[in-house]
């Protein structure tokens, strides 16, 4: 008799979680997956692409509908769980359908994080999450010339670059002075912020936005020192936030994240939960490469092959922003305890930076020439003694003599 596996949510991490499964146990479970959106499984690192035109949406579906059908997985389509019962083991939907379990994977995903400002609701002011998303932007960009995007990180830079591209005019809006800071120090943002402004990119840095201004539609964003400026399009790129309301709607345990123990089960009985929505020990997580490591470590305890252990370890960002290469790990502002060595070439647009703390490297920082990342990333993680190889370090792996390693 195989047991019931319910999935809630049909993203990258819960489908990851499944596909491991399927190559460790496939004939275990009975698997039902609940999905919110309309699509099967998708990359949503590759929503970026797809707005700048590179990709289509089908091109960045990773499981398609007879993908589920091939593999007796019941898939439902565009429901939200809104009730789990713990004790009788079922979730439902807001429509009145029904599932029982005997395990249970919460894969939520997490919520773009909307400013808390007057104007919000109105049409032409969007996040940046899903497929729908992508397709409002493509089709504002049809007919609307200006478009703010609110944050400069990493995901507002993207659409960005991609509303450029779809024709329209972009100002990227930063409440601070630094772009991308949870990848770069000032040094590279500034480097960066010039080669976006060569692009045609606009940047208003070290303002806060107040409210949006219109009629039905957004025609202005009005900013806390009084200053405004045209929109026709607001996209909010300020950060996301696990999305554990119905985890503590059900009476799960959570703090900022659905907590989880080294299993990636929660502290309810047959429940686990991977992914963005999780919290294990302080940390949340919105990178890919944690997200899949929980997933295998979730499916060997599904699939009871015992042993895997979920650890958290220092991950590296490798990024291709808008064609410009980027990596950062670890500690790359430092404290007055360490040193840093610097390397920059700003008519090569390249800038390498290495903390060092007892001549050991904590932090790296390397932008436009991200060559030498992995090997960096490597002495980090093993904590290698760099003294004999200090001076020709920042010149890359090629130029050190191996023996002094």
């Amino acid at each position: 008799m195989k047991q019931k596996l319910v999935l809630i949510g049909n993203g990258m991490a819960g489908m990851r979680t499944i596909d491991e499964l399927l190559k460790l146990s496939p004939e275990q479970y009975d698997i039902t997956v609940f999905g919110a959106e309309p699509h099967g499984n998708y990359n949503r690192i590759m929503l970026s692409p797809v707005l700048a035109g590179d990709k289509t949406i089908d091109q960045i579906i990773m499981h398609n509908l007879q993908w589920y059908l091939d593999k007796g997985i019941t898939l439902h389509t565009n429901k939200t769980i809104t009730h789990i019962d713990r004790n009788g083991q079922t979730v439902s939907t807001q429509d009145g359908i029904t599932a029982d379990y005997d395990k249970l994977i919460i894969a939520t995903g997490s919520n773009p994080v909307i400013l808390p400002v007057e104007g919000k609701q109105l049409d032409g002011v969007i996040s940046f999450r899903d497929i729908n998303d992508v397709n409002i932007m493509i089709e504002t960009a049809k007919t609307h010339k200006k478009a703010i995007v609110i944050g400069g990180g990493l995901l507002g830079l993207e659409a960005a670059n991609g509303l450029m591209i779809q024709g329209m005019d972009v100002s990227v809006v930063q409440r601070g002075h630094t772009l991308m800071n949870q990848q770069l120090d000032q040094a590279a943002s500034d480097l960066m912020q010039a080669e976006l402004e060569a692009k045609g990119m606009h940047f208003l840095v070290d303002h806060d936005t107040a409210e949006f201004i219109g009629k039905d539609r957004v025609e202005k964003v009005r900013f806390k020192d009084g200053s405004e400026v045209k929109a026709d399009l607001v996209v909010m790129a300020v950060g996301i936030r696990p999305n554990i309301a119905l985890a503590q709607a059900s009476g799960i345990m959570c703090e900022r994240g659905i907590l989880v123990d080294d299993t990636l089960k929660t502290y309810s009985k047959n429940i686990y939960a991977v992914g963005e929505c999780v919290q294990y020990r302080n940390e949340t997580f919105g990178l890919v490469a944690p997200l899949y490591k929980q997933a295998k470590v979730c499916a060997a305890q599904l699939a009871n092959a015992g042993g895997a252990k979920y650890q958290s370890s220092v991950t590296a960002t490798k990024l291709k922003v808008t064609g410009i290469n980027l990596f950062s790990a670890g500690d790359f502002i430092g404290d007055d305890e360490s040193e840093q060595l610097i390397y920059q070439d700003a008519a090569r647009h390249i800038y390498k930076k290495l903390v060092i703390k007892a001549n050991k490297i904590i932090g790296i920082l390397l932008y436009g020439d991200t060559t030498d990342g992995n090997w960096y990333f490597s002495l980090l993680g093993k904590q290698k003694d760099i003294s004999k190889i200090r001076e020709d370090i920042l010149f890359g792996q090629h130029q050190v003599d191996k023996d002094l390693l």
